[in-house]
């Protein structure tokens, strides 16, 4: 028995060392391939990626800007409805309607929006989109398992004042100042970014609500002990129930998975909200260039096409 656990541990420890090894060489043909990417992308007379357009004050400030609240944005996206149907009980379809009412309000809203984009400073719009969204997120961070689905739906309502004021702003303030040639090639880098960032959102957020939810829950179980009067009588009302000691502690556990996946969602609604203010600083160290009505029409028309 003791030959076989050491030649476990053995074998557990030679696939750690390989795996170690596995992410380190990816990890040197990362860099060392994007080292040549950037060689070859400044060098190129007509580069696939223009990242000449990063020199710009407002591309770049809008693209951070629009990267990291759409990385925010989107996390949060995904992770209500997880939260929603993995321990709240709702359905999929449930779930989804508690979401719909996020575009009822930009169906209206968006229209006006790039209508007066080109007459209002778009860091004005920014600056209220990201404050609407940090509202929203300080609304879902105090949410707990009692939360009705009115509750819920109130913050997603709100929200879509929110959407209307922020893709076609902050992508016109990135575009305002480029030679109309230069407008493809930014558009689809901003783009890019914007997905990117969503994809790499949604994992950090996922990952970190489940590491949260583990730290929450050995919190909680600290406190079930026989001395604590609200477990022992817990308990004692399961077995007078007919539950077993094994199916107590399993229902008990589950309700304290509820619980500290509910806390580790309310950290990160929390979290979001704040990063959302600090962006409503960063927006504004953009210089949006006064242009002509017909110039600033083509900036928010392309704008939304590339929305």
């Amino acid at each position: 028995m003791s030959r076989t656990k050491s030649s476990r541990a053995e074998n557990f420890r030679a696939l750690r060392l390989l795996a170690l090894c596995g992410v380190i060489t990816l990890a040197v043909l990362a860099v060392v391939g994007f080292a040549l990417f950037l060689v070859w992308e400044f060098t190129e007379e007509h580069p696939v990626v223009d990242l000449t357009l990063f020199a710009g004050r407002n591309f770049t400030v809008s693209t951070v800007s629009l990267s990291l609240a759409y990385g925010l944005f989107f996390g949060n996206v995904v992770l209500l409805p997880l939260w929603l149907q993995q321990y709240m009980g709702y359905t999929a379809t449930l779930a989804g309607l508690v979401l719909a009412p996020v575009g009822l309000l930009a169906i209206f809203a968006t229209p006006i929006v790039g209508k007066l984009t080109h007459k209002v400073d778009p860091r004005i719009f920014v600056t209220f989109s990201f404050t609407v969204f940090a509202i929203v997120l300080f609304m879902r961070a105090n949410f707990n398992t009692n939360a009705t689905i009115g509750v819920l739906l109130v913050p997603t309502l709100i929200q879509g004042i929110a959407m209307a004021t922020f893709f076609i702003p902050l992508i016109s303030l990135g575009l305002s100042g480029l030679a109309p040639e230069r407008i493809p090639a930014a558009s689809g880098l901003m783009n890019f970014a914007r997905i990117t960032a969503g994809s790499f959102g949604t994992s950090i957020t996922t990952t970190v609500w489940d590491r949260r939810a583990t730290l929450h829950h050995a919190q909680l179980v600290e406190h079930l002990t026989q001395s604590d009067p609200v477990a022992a009588q817990t308990f004692s009302n399961l077995n007078s129930g007919g539950f077993g000691t094994d199916q107590s502690y399993a229902l008990v556990n589950r309700l304290v998975d509820q619980q500290a996946f509910m806390l580790s969602a309310d950290d990160i609604f929390y979290v979001s909200g704040v990063l959302f203010l600090v962006l409503t600083v960063l927006i504004w160290l953009a210089r949006p260039q006064k242009s002509g009505a017909q110039e600033g029409k083509g900036n928010a028309e392309a704008a939304a096409g590339a929305h």
